[in-house]
């Protein structure tokens, strides 16, 4: 029992400044770039952790000595991951005072990814800025939608559209959308006569696909083709929906895509939209999140009350379709 409360007291000394150091040092590889980064002195950032180690009880930093980089030991890794969660609900905490300093007025930081940015955000912002004129909105785009879901768990956006499926989350969602995935294909593609089309039609033909290492959307793919055993041939992989439809409508492939990235009446970018089969089919759930044990402000309520009108207006085009046609 008293080696317990021992083990207790030592826990109960480390200090955030103690954890911050920790992640610093993790991130650079380095005492005296970690120290730069804080704005400490090199034996501050290292008295930090000889303080957090004897807390612990446990050896955290490698230090080989000399130029070499240094690295976390095992139990290093372990203690990181709790003080990362400690620093973003820090983080949040911040972020909740800021919002209810700011009531009414302030900004709300949003997170948004590629088709979302192209269909969604556009006539959300339009109308809540209408509204709401005295927010003001910040904007974070990335490729990976998990990315945007650990910001808003950080504290460093306020809401993130996302299409992580509601039950692999453990934030706060509001579904907007059902988006289908499709197959698109240049106009004299043999494949139009065949719609629907099965993901076994795929393959060993010329597929133009998403990366498979921060896309979301690749990544999704990827897997469906991996399960129903289709090897088609990758001739190019981009992140960027438009370049995909160029590419397929110059013949250089074809590419499974959610509908809502397929841009209509763009120039050089013609395909046929075409659905897949029962047997094939999949989709995925575009939303909006936020954390739920935060703070919410007025503002950010109504973005995602606006972004809700929105989505319930969104005009999706049927399939198949000729996105030249008019």
């Amino acid at each position: 029992m008293d080696k317990l409360i021992e083990k207790s007291d030592l826990l109960a000394g480390v200090e955030v400044r103690h954890l911050v150091a920790l992640a610093a040092i993790a991130r650079t590889r380095s005492f005296s770039q970690a120290a730069a980064e804080l704005g400490y002195a090199q034996s501050a950032v290292s008295q930090q952790i000889a303080t957090l180690e004897r807390a612990v009880g446990h050896k955290l930093v490698e230090r080989p000595g000399g130029p070499r980089p240094v690295s976390m030991t095992e139990a290093g890794e372990l203690v990181l991951r709790h003080a990362n969660h400690i620093t973003a609900r820090l983080g949040a905490v911040r972020a909740d005072l800021d919002a209810l300093a700011a009531g009414e007025a302030g900004s709300v930081r949003i997170g948004t990814f590629q088709s979302a940015s192209a269909k969604l955000l556009p006539p959300t912002l339009t109308r809540y800025r209408d509204t709401w004129p005295q927010v003001g909105v910040e904007l974070r785009n990335e490729v990976n939608t998990s990315v945007l879901d650990d910001l808003v768990r950080a504290g460093q956006l306020d809401l993130a559209f996302s299409d992580i499926e509601p039950a692999e989350t453990t934030l706060a969602y509001e579904t907007l959308v059902v988006d289908e995935y499709v197959l698109v294909v240049p106009p004299w593609s043999p494949l139009v006569e065949q719609a629907p089309i099965d993901l076994r039609d795929l393959d060993d033909l010329d597929l133009v696909s998403g990366s498979l290492t921060n896309d979301t959307c690749g990544l999704r793919i990827a897997k469906q083709l991996e399960e129903a055993r289709v090897r088609p041939r990758v001739v190019f992989r981009t992140d960027d929906n438009l370049t995909t439809q160029r590419l397929v409508a110059s013949g250089l492939g074809l590419a499974v895509v959610p509908l809502l990235a397929v841009e209509r009446f763009v120039p050089d970018a013609e395909v046929v939209v075409l659905p897949l089969s029962e047997t094939s089919a999949f989709r995925r759930t575009i939303g909006i999140v936020w954390h739920p044990d935060r703070y919410r402000s007025r503002a950010a309520e109504a973005f995602v009350e606006t972004a809700r009108e929105v989505a319930d207006r969104l005009a999706v085009p049927a399939v198949p379709a000729t996105t030249g046609s008019h």
